[in-house]
């Protein structure tokens, strides 16, 4: 298993730091403009489509930085999308989704309630030469999206829609986030999809295909969330004095830092180990579930060290570190807890309860 990033990747993280470190914060339509432009939506996209032909691992580099950052931008759920859309869709909707997905003008976003954690409570049924669509999906994200990918149960077979949020009987239910990012719950009540919005492609395990993808990002935008927190503590602790002395001098401000470190480095290491078997197309259940449970429990941990040892300005709402805790809290019980993930590997390896 080699770690070692490509010239490629190493190019995606310095375009990445570059343009989260000047938007992360600012308005999002900046943001999302900026990635456009230095090609970085389009990074695991085909080259015939405008993409770079990239893999998962760069863009687990891409959100890190994001994360680090705190530039936050539907990046995850809308190249997910458009990954699935090129696995399995038609000439067609490749070619209609995927230049519009690298040039920023089309934001997708995902239903990734699948896998063995959760069930897809959504049912497709065929009708008049059309699907009527019904279900709910509890937690959507970017719920503004153009599209939103659900995986339905059409009986004999999966089937992957692109759903429109505008259309007859969807129902979008706001939730209100810790983080403050927009997330919502989708009910579907006999929404007709047309051939146009069906993926033609074989869409058996596709669900569990973009649940993986998912849950990986995930863990690559929270382990930016710790490097970016830590940093910040780095620079607060070795600037600020207390009784006369650097913050960074006090023996138990350097316990405390070297834990989360550790916490940082294993976050990373297990997120890496995960999106290189995937990216090899090696079977990955077990390592997913491995850099969930780290991501989750670091994060927390780590967020949490970075706000003790900032002391009172780490509630200061208009000092940008609390937004690194409460991000990391939503994402951490996203896509399962570290307790869900810790369920899981115990069924995959079989352990007696």
């Amino acid at each position: 298993m080699d770690f070692t990033l490509s010239e490629e990747q190493l190019a995606v993280r310095e375009a990445a730091r570059s343009i989260a470190g000047s938007f992360g914060g600012s308005g999002q339509p900046r943001l999302w403009r900026e990635l456009a432009r230095g090609d970085l939506l389009g990074y695991c996209l085909p080259e015939k489509f405008g993409g770079s032909a990239g893999d998962l691992i760069g863009l687990c580099v891409l959100l890190e930085e994001c994360g680090r950052a705190l530039a936050a931008a539907p990046v995850l759920e809308t190249v997910v999308a458009a990954m699935a859309i090129d696995r399995s869709g038609s000439p067609w909707q490749r070619e209609r989704w995927l230049p519009a997905v690298g040039d920023g003008n089309a934001v997708l976003t995902i239903a990734p309630a699948r896998g063995t954690l959760t069930a897809a409570p959504v049912t497709a049924t065929a009708q008049d030469g059309a699907w009527l669509v019904s279900g709910t999906q509890p937690f959507v994200s970017y719920p503004d999206a153009v599209r939103v990918l659900v995986v339905a149960d059409a009986g004999d077979r999966e089937l992957a829609v692109l759903v429109d949020p505008a259309a007859r009987g969807v129902e979008l239910i706001p939730h209100v986030t810790t983080s403050g990012l927009p997330e919502a719950e989708l009910r579907l009540d006999d929404v007709e999809v047309t051939a146009a919005d069906v993926l033609a492609g074989d869409a058996g395990g596709l669900g569990q295909w973009v649940w993986d993808r998912a849950v990986v990002g995930t863990c690559a935008l929270l382990t930016g969330i710790a490097a970016g927190a830590l940093a910040a503590t780095a620079r607060y602790t070795s600037q600020r004095e207390q009784f006369g002395r650097v913050l960074a001098t006090f023996q138990a401000v350097a316990l405390h830092a070297g834990d989360a470190f550790i916490d940082a480095e294993a976050m990373r290491l297990t997120t890496w180990q995960a999106a290189w078997r995937l990216s090899a197309d090696w079977p990955a259940d077990r390592e997913i579930s491995i850099a969930k449970f780290w991501a989750s429990e670091g994060a927390s941990r780590v967020t949490e060290v970075a706000q003790h040892l900032h002391g009172g300005m780490g509630v200061v709402t208009d000092y940008p570190l609390h937004r690194y805790l409460l991000w990391a809290k939503q994402l951490e019980l996203s896509l399962g807890s570290a307790t869900c993930h810790l369920s899981r590997l115990a069924d995959l390896i079989e352990v007696p309860r």
